[in-house]
């Protein structure tokens, strides 16, 4: 699949059954070992459209589910049902739906943030961790009270927590979500129209983009993130990769500083001129630099443009 293409024939879309309700997951590829691609707000499964075969022709079995609240999974409407804890538990359920012996787990955004908390928590063996464009819990707080670069960037969680107000104006944004995520992007034109639909459509019905925000709400609001403050953060000893696109309109590059201290075996690769949507802006160099990981070769550097 090339940049601008649509969606690709190869990908099945099927309902799985997983910790009591159903999810939409995009499906390649055979054998006994599971990648799990995990996307972010305010995305869709087919932010991994570019990953998908690559992994695939690895010998995955890809599933890329759409998140609780996302495409056409369900939505329920408690605000307790997005604590990171019920996310977490939709992660393992998905894993032992899977049936495969072996997980890596790829994860962007908020997708990301799940990752980084159920390898800590350890809820299901997973045997290497990518993580795009969020930071982990401890150098993301660092961040936030050493400066106001992304304490700044970070107005939106906050506004977020007011009831009804935000999806009302969330809906009369003319240009859709779709529309955003590609203005947005270093390289509008990797987005086809088909894809710019999907997320518009996604975002434009009610229940969905509630349940989008009450990720925030649950986490912020509903105490999720305090409680697993209080439960600390051990070293992660799985091996991670980081991809980071440096042109993110939410995120710092300080929220990646001392990432290596919470990560025992950690590789981290910026992308300078690439957005937060770093797997879809980059796709051919993120999935050099997955395949190198996943393979356990050097990953690659980012190589600009010209």
């Amino acid at each position: 699949m090339t940049p601008g293409d649509s969606l690709d024939s190869r990908i099945e879309t099927v309902m799985v059954e997983a910790n009591g309700i159903r999810f939409e997951v995009d499906t390649c590829g055979q054998g006994d070992c599971l990648a799990l691609c995990l996307h972010g707000f305010p995305e869709h499964s087919v932010s991994w459209r570019y990953q998908i075969p690559v992994l695939a022709a690895l010998g995955y079995k890809v599933w890329a589910p759409n998140l609780r609240g996302y495409g056409n999974s369900e939505a329920p409407s408690e605000l307790k049902a997005y604590s990171l804890e019920v996310l977490m538990q939709d992660v393992a359920s998905l894993i032992d739906a899977a049936g495969c012996s072996e997980v890596v787990l790829i994860a962007h955004d908020w997708g990301a943030v799940i990752a980084w908390h159920f390898v800590m928590r350890a809820l299901r063996p997973v045997s290497k961790l990518v993580i795009c464009n969020v930071p982990h819990p401890v150098p993301a707080a660092t961040a936030l009270a050493n400066g106001w670069g992304q304490l700044k960037k970070s107005w939106y969680i906050v506004f977020f927590q007011l009831p009804w107000l935000p999806e009302w104006l969330m809906t009369q944004n003319k240009g859709g979500m779709g529309q955003m995520i590609a203005a947005s992007a270093s390289h509008p034109e990797n987005f086809s129209a088909e894809v710019i639909d999907l997320y518009d459509e996604n975002a434009a019905r009610p229940k969905n983009l509630r349940a989008m925000l009450n990720y925030y709400r649950a986490l912020v609001r509903g105490g999720g993130a305090a409680r697993q403050r209080r439960l600390g953060y051990p070293v992660i000893t799985v091996p991670t990769l980081m991809i980071w696109g440096e042109a993110d309109m939410a995120l710092t590059i300080e929220t990646t500083y001392g990432t290596e201290v919470q990560v025992s075996e950690f590789t981290l690769r910026y992308l300078p001129g690439i957005s937060h949507w770093v797997q879809q802006d980059a796709p051919e160099d993120v999935n050099a630099m997955l395949t190198a990981f996943l393979q356990d070769l050097p990953v690659p550097e980012f190589k600009p443009e010209g």
